[in-house]
């Protein structure tokens, strides 16, 4: 059986059982469409959760970005699996007491105001479109490479395939797909990187086989992989070599911007008591573990291998030829790639071999100079591929690589399907019923929240076409724009006594100086070619576009409690709330305030 029949199966199997629980699991009534009759029990939704979280960009691009950046791009792990922390301890159970479906609904309740909601609202939409972009990025890679088909093809399968199963089941339908979803993608990720610290270092255990000894030199794994990047001209895989100040922005824009995104809050919501919140939040973290524990193992030895292979016999020895790489069976991933668009090569020079190294290195300048070299001649390699790629690259059984296809493809349509469900939520909850029609009847609600629903689609697979960066970076800029409006509100409307001006002026601050910034950098609307700056060249102190979420943060933080502090103190019974929602008495069923 041939390599993309296997792929089939796999990818066809998952998505058959993903539509039939959403057909099982379909939403009646605004309760399930919302928050899934708020009777999800902690350990299920606590994967589901996982899930809704491991997006394209965990799964995909994550490994990518730290395999070809190294130790600074550990950021992403740091940021992500602290921000669940922040989660579980500063928001979940508070929020889940409140009682409400959605983040804006709490955020107009507390604050008193419609305008507080619409805020959220816009803020939130904004953001969540933003993430989606990278799933919809992830989901076109995925096609595109196990379809064989390019990736805009691959996008717009992509896209049908999510309206198919999210626009009907709503949170319980999602919930329950993925929980599947996440067995699917945890499978995907692990055994690949199994038989990869199998055949590098002996031990089957990833995160133990990264700080173990390479089987081919005896030496340190890492230790291996220093010495052959560096010797290319490339920076030490295991040193930092960055700018510190924008490392530590961006790990805390992510870890905020984690405790702000609105997908993630809403799965608090679908608990029984509020207790559940705090241990979904916990069983997510164990979840989530799995795969980030993993992560950094799957970067340095993808990274080792591809480097390996173009380097067959060493540094100091020639590079690959054309004629192995067309003919030998452990190459044939570099022709299935090429016709993605997304890995290309050339030989510039003539000679038959394809030279990979730091073309901008003064000392490779001087190697290439003398060896008759004109250029590093591995030309693209998307990091977004690495992951898909890793166990052909390796030469793993076809069932792991089909295994892999459906993998991918859980992790991006996982978390689209949560995001979309949060942007349906926002227009036809709280815009509409909340603002513009508040006599809709419960069937005209779901019916707005579907074609919310639809639309978000269109537009994210339409801006995906022509995304702002990996799937990881345009995902880190939605934390951004969390970090810097959701977040803060949030934790000023649980623990302070801030007043609805404040609210407003603080959000709408923190998100405009935020969101401009990104377009600067990124392009308006993410439009190519449009951003007067780049992240190599910074407007601000040298902060990047992906690292000013904190500091967006603290400009909301900053104008709010000044606006607050010049105008009326919230009324009694506001103050009475914010009491009674942050005491950590009554940890039973959640009642509505």
């Amino acid at each position: 059986m041939d390599q993309f029949t296997i792929n089939l199966l796999f990818v066809g199997a998952s998505f058959a059982i993903y539509i039939g629980i959403a057909i099982w699991a379909r939403a009646g009534s605004t309760s399930e469409f919302y928050a899934a009759g708020r009777g999800v029990h902690p350990v299920t939704n606590g994967m589901a959760t996982a899930a809704d979280w491991m997006s394209a960009a965990s799964f995909l691009s994550m490994a990518g970005l730290i395999a070809f950046t190294g130790y600074d791009n550990s950021a992403y792990l740091m940021g992500w699996t602290g921000g669940y922390v922040l989660l579980a301890l500063l928001l979940a159970p508070y929020l889940r007491k409140f009682g409400k479906f959605t983040v804006s609904e709490f955020i107009g309740d507390r604050f008193y105001s419609p305008s507080a909601r619409l805020v959220a609202v816009l803020c939130l939409i904004i953001a969540s479109i933003t993430y989606v972009i990278g799933q919809m990025t992830g989901v076109g890679v995925a096609f595109g490479r196990f379809l064989e088909v390019d990736t805009t093809t691959g996008l717009l399968i992509g896209a049908v395939i999510v309206f198919a199963y999210a626009v009907f089941g709503g949170m319980k339908g999602v919930t329950y797909t993925q929980v599947a979803q996440y067995v699917v993608l945890i499978l995907a990720y692990t055994i690949p990187a199994i038989f990869i610290s199998l055949q590098l270092t002996g031990n089957p255990i990833p995160a133990l086989g990264l700080f173990g000894s390479d089987t081919a030199t005896g030496e340190p794994l890492l230790q291996t992989l220093d010495a052959i990047v560096t010797d290319l001209g490339f920076n030490q895989y295991t040193a930092h070599n960055g700018d510190t100040l924008n490392m530590v922005l961006f790990t805390l824009s992510l870890m905020i911007g984690t405790a702000g995104l609105p997908h993630v809050i809403m799965r608090f919501f679908t608990v029984p008591k509020v207790a559940d919140a705090r241990w979904s939040a916990g069983w997510a973290l164990v979840f989530i573990a799995l795969l980030y524990l993993t992560a950094p193992a799957v970067g340095a030895m993808a990274r080792l291998n591809i480097t390996q292979q173009f380097w067959p016999e060493g540094t100091d020895g020639p590079a690959v030829t054309i004629e192995q790489i067309e003919t030998d069976p452990a190459y044939d991933w570099m022709a299935t790639w090429q016709q993605t668009g997304m890995l290309g090569w050339e030989d510039k020079n003539g000679d038959g071999r394809i030279q990979y190294y730091n073309e901008k290195s003064p000392a490779m300048q001087e190697k290439a100079t003398a060896e008759g070299w004109t250029g590093n001649e591995l030309t693209n390699f998307n990091n977004d591929i690495l992951v898909l790629a890793n166990p052909e690259i390796a030469n793993l059984p076809s069932w792991v690589i089909g295994l892999v296809a459906a993998g991918g493809l859980a992790a991006a349509l996982s978390t689209a399907a949560g995001l979309l469900l949060a942007i349906s939520s926002a227009v036809s909850h709280d815009l509409m019923k909340g603002q513009l029609t508040p006599n809709i009847s419960e069937k005209g609600e779901l019916l707005a929240a579907r074609i919310a629903m639809a639309v978000s689609i269109a537009v994210a697979t339409w801006l995906g076409l022509n995304p702002p960066g990996f799937a990881a970076q345009t995902v880190a800029l939605a934390f951004g724009l969390a970090a810097a409006s959701i977040f803060p509100v949030l934790m000023m409307g649980i623990f302070t006594k801030v007043n609805n001006k404040g609210a407003v002026a603080g959000m709408l601050a923190g998100f405009i100086v935020t969101l401009l910034y990104i377009f600067l950098h990124k392009g308006w609307f993410f439009i190519p070619d449009t951003n007067s700056y780049t992240d190599a060249d910074p407007l601000f102190l040298g902060i990047k576009s992906t690292s000013f979420g904190a500091v967006g943060a603290v400009i909301n933080f900053t104008v709010a409690f000044v606006v607050s502090s010049m105008t009326k103190p919230i009324p009694a019974e506001i103050s009475e709330l914010v009491e009674s929602v942050r005491i950590p008495r009554g940890a039973g069923v959640a009642q509505d305030h």
